[in-house]
């Protein structure tokens, strides 16, 4: 395969730019920099281009590029510790604050397979809220392996070779990271992965989009498990519990009225979603406020994660609904 031409580099390479995409927002967290960062993997790759021999396909050569390119940046980025929040009686609850939304219809493959066979789907559990919490958590080398043996399916010797590891070594580190994943679920009490979208969710998202514009928190408070749990990444903003919960919606809906409400529903890393609308007191228009992602566990509501209204582009979302 020659790919030293511009044009003939291009059209290969951007068949895997979606499923680069989302291996870095899995090493990352972040989508801002896992776009970036396949900007960069595809940058290396045409500098290296004379390189490629064909000894592997031009997808494992990409991914041992990208996959390398994050580990570079995170070795660069400032040092962001998962915040650990552990109560008495309580799941211990992490805060990743530097995780942001990943819109489900980036994750879908860019033609049906028959007509493009190389451009995989994003399994939706591999971005899901849960299990990039939880991955975060891992030393940058140990979720490598993790990512690409479990969920890229390279073996041990492949990704030795992608890592410049031995066998043994990634062996190790793919039973340290397995070994720390399962101690998070158990501190945590949360499962890593959910069903996909169910008749039942899409009924929860109603009753929670209708709740918002009719300004009722009980409705709500009434879907909600005892131990679920409300964050607002990038802020230190927590609420842990049903009652503290309720006792935010009461306060926003009724004791001290933020406007009228209206939620437009999407998905985001696999999860039903709900794009809020605001019309504060005093003004004429609905304006683009914030992103709530959540998960609902057995027909109840077990987090809802809100993120900035910056993401509202991304998912298709006007800044102002006429609706």
């Amino acid at each position: 395969m020659d790919i030293t031409d511009e044009a003939t580099f291009a059209e290969l390479t951007e068949h895997h730019r979606r499923e680069l995409r989302a291996h870095c927002y899995r090493m990352l967290g972040s989508f801002d920099e896992a776009e970036d960062l396949v900007q960069e993997t595809m940058l290396r790759a045409w500098r290296r281009r004379d390189g490629f021999e064909g000894r592997s396909s031009l997808r494992t050569w990409l991914y041992t590029i990208a996959t390398n390119a994050c580990l570079d940046h995170l070795r660069r980025r400032p040092r962001q510790p998962a915040a650990a929040v552990r109560e008495p009686g309580r799941p211990e609850f992490v805060e990743i604050t530097w995780l942001e939304p990943f819109p489900d219809s980036l994750a879908e493959p860019v033609a049906p397979e028959q007509d493009r066979p190389d451009a995989a789907a994003v399994a939706a559990e591999t971005i899901e809220l849960a299990f990039l919490i939880a991955i975060q958590q891992l030393p940058p080398r140990q979720r490598a392996v993790l990512i690409l043996r479990d969920l890229v399916d390279w073996s041990a010797a492949e990704t030795a070779a992608a890592l410049d590891m031995t066998v043994a070594s990634v062996n190790s580190a793919m039973q340290r990271a397995k070994a720390t994943l399962r101690e998070i679920a158990e501190r945590q009490n949360r499962d890593t992965v959910s069903p996909n979208a169910s008749r039942q969710e899409r009924e929860l998202l109603r009753r929670y989009v209708d709740a918002h514009r009719a300004g009722d928190p009980a409705v709500i408070v009434d879907m909600l498990r005892e131990e679920a749990r409300f964050w607002m990444p990038p802020q230190p903003l927590h609420f842990l519990g049903k009652h503290a919960i309720a006792a935010f919606f009461q306060e926003i809906f009724v004791t001290k009225p933020v406007g009228e409400f209206r939620l437009v529903p999407t998905r985001s890393n696999g999860h039903p979603a709900a794009a809020n609308y605001l019309r504060a007191p005093g003004e004429d228009e609905f304006r683009a406020l914030s992103l709530d992602v959540l998960r609902f566990v057995d027909g109840t509501l077990d987090e809802i994660v809100t993120f900035d209204n910056k993401f509202f582009p991304l998912f298709g979302l006007p800044e102002v609904w006429a609706g």
